[in-house]
């Protein structure tokens, strides 16, 4: 049987492996059982955001330093930016035993985690309808590591995927490839964009065949309910983690997911808090975003007009407050960007809860 589990550790900086190493050394954390770290990372989540980096960079060295670590074959997704009361830290995701087809447990579904990666992308692919394709199989790849039998039992998909720099524009021009576009900064939401898709192509939420390139970071309709996804320059590929419950798994851990309508909706988290009021709370996992429609609740927002700062950066500091303020703690996963993840001016909201008994 397969067994998940999710152990948060602050972070006093991106290369900080103080709370790590003391959960390893309690045993809560067993280096040769890790299989993911998703991160927050206190840098400004843009294009130059180089803290991301540089903790993928310590967090390789750490578990490198253990003999049964396999560095290797972990994925590490950081998140760039703490905004508001949002605090850095660690979620590390440990995995032990093995999926066997058909084999299921005492009937309850567990916390299942499955982990994959799409091929290098090409620059040119960023954005498209490629990039929607190489998400979608290696999302399914991701469902069937994990034993999830459906894609009603998946609740989460974080998706770390690659951006557009100068030099890259730049190498797509020599071969006469076209770019989506020649801003670094909009290439961050066009692959956050394609990659959203490519989970809603994967669980059935969007039907492939009707999907078009123009339809990318511009029909909002089309949209996941489960899918976060975060761009970065220190990679080119797509990193995949599934969260879902299977039968196969087992274990105290298990995760549900609600959608927030707007970037003020803690009402989504706080069903999922009620509807399992006698369970221990672990982490929250959520998308932030302006509302490309600049109203939230039929108010004027001013956050895709600031000049000086980015509007993922507002979204993160309001949802991160909101939800930190529903469920009392501000050391929680928030993404910002959330282009076609959830509805316009929303996103999905998943927590991970332990059962009492």
């Amino acid at each position: 049987m397969m067994k998940c589990s999710v152990i948060k550790v602050p972070a006093g900086a991106p290369h900080d492996m103080t709370g790590l190493r003391a959960s390893v050394e309690a045993g809560s954390i067993r280096p040769g059982e890790v299989v993911a770290v998703l991160g927050k990372t206190e840098g400004n989540g843009c294009v130059n955001d180089f803290t991301r980096g540089y903790a993928v960079l310590a967090l390789k060295q750490f578990f490198a330093s253990y003999p049964e670590g396999k560095e290797d074959k972990m994925s590490f997704i950081m998140s760039g930016g703490t905004e508001g009361v949002l605090s850095p830290h660690f979620t590390v995701m440990s995995r032990s035993g093995s999926f066997m087809p058909g084999e299921a447990g005492n009937g309850l579904k567990s916390l299942a985690i499955g982990v994959s990666r799409t091929r290098d992308l090409h620059p040119e692919e960023l954005g498209r309808r490629s990039q929607v394709d190489e998400v979608a199989e290696a999302v399914a790849r991701a469902v069937l590591d994990a034993g999830i039998e459906s894609a009603e039992d998946v609740h989460f998909v974080q998706i770390k995927c690659p951006l557009l720099t100068a030099e890259h524009i730049h190498e797509a021009h020599a071969r006469n490839a076209v770019p989506v576009t020649e801003d670094t900064y909009k290439s961050m939401g066009y692959s956050r964009g394609a990659s959203a898709l490519g989970v809603a192509v994967a669980l059935g939420e969007v039907d492939r065949e009707i999907l078009l390139d123009k339809d990318i970071c511009v029909n909002w309709e089309l949209y996941s309910k489960v899918a976060s996804s975060s761009a970065g320059s220190e990679l080119s590929c797509c990193e995949i983690i599934v969260f879902g419950n299977s039968p196969a798994a087992e274990g105290p851990y298990y995760i549900d997911h609600d959608v927030m309508r707007d970037a003020i909706d803690g009402a989504a988290l706080q069903r999922l808090i009620d509807r399992h009021r006698e369970d221990e709370l672990v982490q929250v996992l959520a998308k932030a975003e302006a509302d490309p429609a600049g109203y939230v609740r039929e108010r004027r927002h001013t956050m895709l007009d600031d000049s000086d700062i980015n509007h993922t950066r507002h979204a993160r500091a309001v949802v991160g407050g909101v939800l930190a303020y529903v469920c009392g703690d501000p050391m929680i996963y928030v993404s910002g960007g959330g282009e076609h993840q959830g509805p316009a001016g929303g996103g999905p909201v998943s927590a991970i809860f332990r059962r009492n008994q």
